[in-house]
């Protein structure tokens, strides 16, 4: 049987003012205090049904991909056609009807929705009772709505009942508007975070196994040939690089971000700069044009590993035999960072694989306010240009 949906229009009893204020107020001040905002909406079930006059009703939210209206509460109604109904289509009958037109519906027969309600579960529920749709929205959008079943002698609710209905609906709707927007914002926090870790993991952890998987083989080669000296100079090398990582790890497990130079970043480059030299056959050389540049913590640590990543991706990759560190501010007033090489220059990688360091250099480049650039070098290799507002500085 087809359901008969229509506009809702007031011929049942109204409603008291007065009833119908104290209800929207408490419901503000409920809404107010904060709390499990499903047990809030089936809450006030119980207060709508009596003040509407209802024999009973239920109470839905509609499902974030809008396909489907989740059963929160019920009051009055069979325990089986409660249980035939915790999730019914959105656009399903006259609850589907009241989604569609954000408006209060009714239908004539409450068992025109049986094929999917089975509201002909039993007492007291009989062919002859009708269904309103109250819809819980806010600013147009639906977000739930709340079912009445009415007595076969009540025609459609009076206008002061539709009012109360309507802004009953008005306010259990900013409610859900509000707890999805939380959501989505925790959601984001959330990844926010992982993404932190994951990049902090990376440019300390990450990098330091790296050093020490490219020193293995050289000192298998050095024990092999008989060279003491050089073996124990990797011997050193490898002691040094686990135990920064020790370090490291001890900072993020504690503090959730990799450990930066107490002294400030352009130590920081300084130190980093002498640990590159000392690991491999490529010169560096650094030039700074901002001796005085001072930045916040969080900006400092930004650029430090992205320049230390860049650093790291020429000691592994580039085969280079010279390399530039070079700090300035450019015509615009910007700071710009960049690291060149002279090496093979860049390479894709095969196929599915995934530029973790370079997406978290990009990252932490955007975190700045500011862009990276990745390309080849004029006369060969390759360039590493990172530029943010000088407004960053202190």
């Amino acid at each position: 049987m087809a359901v008969l949906a229509r506009t809702a229009e007031g011929h049942a009893p109204a409603t008291s003012p007065v009833a119908g204020g104290e209800l929207l107020a408490a419901i503000t001040a409920e809404l107010s205090a904060g709390g499990d905002l499903d047990a809030q909406l089936q809450q006030f079930l119980d207060p709508v049904v009596r003040l509407s006059g209802a024999r009973g009703g239920m109470v839905r939210v509609l499902s974030d991909d809008g396909t489907e209206l989740r059963l929160v509460g019920a009051q009055g109604l069979p325990a089986g056609a409660c249980a035939a109904t915790v999730s019914v289509g959105s656009h399903c009958g006259v609850c589907g009807a009241a989604v569609e037109g954000r408006c209060v519906r009714w239908a004539d027969e409450a068992q025109a929705c049986a094929t999917h309600v089975s509201f002909h579960a039993g007492p007291p529920v009989q062919r002859s009772h009708r269904l309103l749709a109250v819809p819980l929205q806010h600013r147009g959008e639906v977000l739930g709505v709340y079912n009445l079943l009415l007595d076969a002698a009540q025609p459609g609710p009076a206008p002061e009942l539709l009012a109360m209905l309507r802004s009953v609906g008005e306010l259990l709707g900013l409610a859900l508007h509000h707890a999805r927007l939380e959501q989505v914002q925790l959601r984001a926090a959330v990844l926010h975070e992982r993404q932190n870790m994951a990049a902090e993991v990376h440019d300390s952890l990450g990098q330091s196994l790296a050093f020490i998987k490219m020193r293995m083989p050289l000192l298998e080669d050095a024990l092999n040939g008989g060279e003491s000296a050089r073996a124990l100079r990797y011997c050193a090398e490898l002691r040094g690089e686990a135990t920064r990582a020790h370090a490291s790890l001890r900072s993020v497990l504690t503090q959730l971000r990799a450990p930066m130079d107490a002294h400030g970043l352009l130590h920081a480059l300084q130190v980093s700069a002498e640990q590159f030299r000392g690991r491999g056959d490529t010169t560096l050389d650094v030039v700074n044009e901002v001796p005085g540049l001072e930045l916040d913590a969080q900006a400092q640590s930004q650029v430090f590993h992205i320049v230390q990543e860049a650093l790291s991706n020429v000691s592994r990759h580039a085969q280079a035999r010279h390399a530039w560190l070079h700090l300035a501010r450019d015509a615009s007033g910007q700071i710009e960072v960049r690291i060149e090489d002279d090496g093979t220059g860049l390479r894709p990688g095969p196929r599915g694989s995934t530029h973790y360091g370079l997406d978290i250099m990009r990252e932490r480049a955007g975190r700045l306010g500011g862009q990276l650039d990745i390309g080849a070098r004029e006369g060969g290799g390759t360039c590493v240009r990172l530029r943010f507002p000088s407004g960053t500085a202190t």
